[in-house]
């Protein structure tokens, strides 16, 4: 393999770009009464959240496995989805944005506690709705990490990471940036009224997902084989497939971001589009220029940096600063990628590499790009006038990865003390689709089939086949 050569040549045009106006968009404040349009856009918005994570990450990670894993991915993305449904509305939300303190919103809205369909404070939407919203952020946080753990971790260890993973680090990262706590008003820094920003959750999300996946992949080990004997992945096909839902679902969760059908909406739908565009492209040049070809799964892959990297500036940048947010997210997220084996963790489907890098790459493009031109309840960013704004996108980043970091280690501690949180080596071998769930997503040779095994009154017969299939992989095969 040729070593990487850098890409940078390629978007030198494109480094005074952000710095051209754009269209000015400065939304003035949303008078307080329900809004019909505001609702149905953000009841919309939701749905195509939810999408991301089921089917949309779900197709993506599971192509990404071997085969005989596939459905293990699609059950820990389905899991993930219920589990957290609940854990959010005991509790969960309630931390995140209840009314609380600077460090959490304790448990006054417990089991939603006084949630109605009245207006959710400074919105025109019921918070009912933005209950659901936010409930599908939290989802996909967790579900993100998957991809860390994937072919070697026990589903029960799945489950109650999920939940401790939810209360302890994404709630109260959650009401810190977005629930009126510690990054909202940074007095404490001696910078009263002056706030983080994070606008669909680039460090909520992203880093706080990346810096757990990084944890996770380190206390789990490598996977038996790595790096030298895996396979690859066994469906690009899927892999595709999830990307796409997961560049459509994406408008959701930015674009409903602005919480309102409104221009801000408008323009962070436009500017996501256009830096997953520059990022699907900028890696693409970078792995053409290194590795001789441009891949389905770094095209993918690509698109998916882009998604992360604009998240926290889709509503504070122009269209030009997304293209440049875009491309180098594309070149930074491909980089960082390749580093893993010679730093020697087993990040199995590039969490760290494209949600750590491309969500701090894209909280501090923010603190460059930022600019009132776009939305008057931001600010300006240091290529504005406003360098004081980098150094609190700094800070942010500096809180964020401190709290993801020392949480998820006490979490993972605890788990691996109390119940283990990897398979046998046995196991392992046999794949988590039959070890974990005693089901194979392809029934190949022998004529056997799904078809010929119904779960209901033919029970039996399907159970017999995945207990022969299963000792037939146990015995290496």
């Amino acid at each position: 393999m040729r070593p990487v050569r850098s890409a940078f040549p390629i978007f030198a045009t494109l480094l005074l770009l952000p710095l051209l106006p754009g269209a000015a968009l400065a939304q003035a404040a949303p008078a307080p009464s329900f809004s019909d349009g505001d609702t149905a856009w953000i009841i919309t918005a939701t749905a195509l959240v939810l999408f991301m994570t089921m089917p949309g990450l779900a197709l993506f990670y599971g192509g990404l496995v071997r085969s005989k894993n596939v459905l293990s991915v699609l059950m820990h993305c389905f899991a993930i989805t219920c589990v957290v449904s609940v854990a959010w509305l005991i509790v969960a939300y309630s931390i995140a944005f209840g009314a609380g303190n600077a460090w959490w919103g304790g448990f006054g809205s417990a089991f939603l506690a006084g949630i109605t369909s009245g207006l959710r404070d400074a919105t025109t939407i019921p918070e009912n709705v933005f209950f659901m919203f936010q409930m599908t952020f939290a989802i996909i946080t967790p579900g993100l990490i998957v991809g860390a753990y994937v072919e070697r971790i026990k589903f029960s260890a799945v489950i109650l990471f999920t939940v401790l993973w939810l209360l302890f680090v994404y709630a109260p990262s959650a009401h810190w940036i977005w629930g009126g706590g510690l990054l909202s008003n940074m007095a404490w820094a001696g910078l009263d009224g002056v706030a983080a920003m994070d606008f669909a959750g680039g460090l909520v999300v992203h880093a706080n997902a990346g810096i757990a996946a990084l944890l996770v992949a380190k206390a789990l080990g490598p996977r038996g084989g790595f790096p030298n004997d895996l396979r690859p992945p066994h469906n690009p096909g899927l892999v595709m497939i999830g990307a796409a839902m997961l560049w459509v679902g994406w408008y959701g969760f930015n674009a409903g971001s602005a919480l309102a059908a409104n221009g801000l909406a408008a323009h962070a739908f436009t500017t996501t589009n256009t830096a997953t565009a520059a990022a699907a492209l900028g890696w693409m040049f970078t792995e053409w220029s290194s590795r001789g070809k441009p891949t389905v799964l770094g095209a993918a892959s690509g698109a998916v940096a882009g998604l992360v990297a604009i998240t926290p500036a889709a509503g504070f940048v122009t269209p030009m600063a997304a293209i440049f947010i875009g491309a180098l997210a594309g070149v930074l997220c491909y980089t960082a990628c390749n580093l893993k084996t010679r730093l020697g963790y087993d990040d199995s489907l590039d969490v760290v590499g494209v949600h750590a890098v491309g969500g701090t790459w894209g909280a501090l493009a923010t603190g460059l790009f930022a600019t009132k031109l776009v939305n008057e309840g931001g600010g300006d960013g240091l290529f504005y006038g406003n360098p004081k704004q980098l150094g609190i996108q700094l800070l942010a980043v500096v809180v964020t990865w401190v709290l993801a970091f020392v949480m998820t280690v006490i979490i993972l501690k605890v788990l691996d003390a109390v119940m283990g949180l990897r398979v046998s080596d046995e196991d392992e071998m046999a794949g988590l689709d039959l070890s974990q769930h005693s089901e194979t997503a392809y029934m190949l040779g022998g004529g056997s089939s799904y078809g010929e095994y119904s779960m209901g009154g033919g029970g039996g017969a399907f159970a017999e086949a995945m207990k022969a299939a299963e000792a037939k992989a146990r015995g290496g095969h």
